[in-house]
């Protein structure tokens, strides 16, 4: 214990956590303070001005980043006849019906990102409790609920990254890996920030964006400048 907390101290060291860097400041300090023996994830939190519980004031969405996330995504595709066959043509890891279901519902979820063609949503919906939870249940919303099943695997799989603010007004996401140049992380994190700007739901008041922080995996979080990140 003692060897990690002498960790986290030495990785905290030259950040000020009063203050309040530029976007470009930040991913420098983060790139530099990543000491973990594997390729940590950069990751993004930003604390926006909404209440979630309320529906008007719901922000969720999907976006293609441009230099991908650097993560090897696994994709579950619901689909039966041709489009199982151009699931699989397209790279879906697992694609199913009935036989798909049995094995989520035994407890084998081993996929990222889950995609269904509307008619088999009846079927997919029995798995509520089980997806819900994890974030992986399809949503027209965000394209995982299409007959484009082609497009929606090949975007899972390139980049796309979901988002989805949770209870206390906070939306993270992974966005590259520390092995990312800085300016491959600054344009995945412009392309992100600016699509949660786009969302921004009817019912949200005052300040939309009140915090934002990047971090890798292992590292401390560095604030940023919300107006630099946005």
């Amino acid at each position: 214990m003692a060897k990690i907390a002498k960790k986290v101290a030495a990785g905290r060291e030259g950040i000020d956590r009063n203050k309040l860097y530029t976007l470009e400041a930040a991913v420098k300090l983060v790139k530099s303070k990543a000491s973990a023996k594997f390729d940590e994830t950069v990751e993004i939190a930003m604390n926006l001005g909404v209440d979630p519980r309320h529906a008007d004031q719901m922000v969720r969405g999907v976006v293609s980043l441009p230099n991908g996330t650097g993560k090897t995504v696994r994709v579950a595709v619901f689909a039966r006849g041709a489009k199982a066959d151009e699931a699989k043509a397209a790279g879906a890891d697992i694609v199913g019906a009935e036989d798909l279901l049995e094995i989520i519902q035994g407890g084998k979820l081993d996929f990222d990102r889950c995609i269904a063609t509307p008619d088999m949503m009846p079927l997919v919906g029995r798995l509520g409790k089980i997806l819900g939870p994890r974030n992986l249940m399809p949503n027209p919303k965000v394209g995982t609920v299409t007959m484009d099943v082609k497009g929606a695997v090949g975007a899972a799989k390139g980049g796309a990254v979901e988002y989805r603010v949770e209870k206390a007004g906070i939306i993270h996401a992974g966005i590259g890996k520390v092995s990312f140049s800085e300016e491959a992380l600054l344009q995945n994190i412009k392309a992100f920030t600016d699509a949660v700007v786009k969302s921004k739901p009817a019912g949200a008041k005052g300040t939309y964006v009140k915090k934002v922080a990047v971090s890798s995996t292992m590292g401390p979080g560095v604030h940023v400048e919300p107006a630099s990140a946005i």
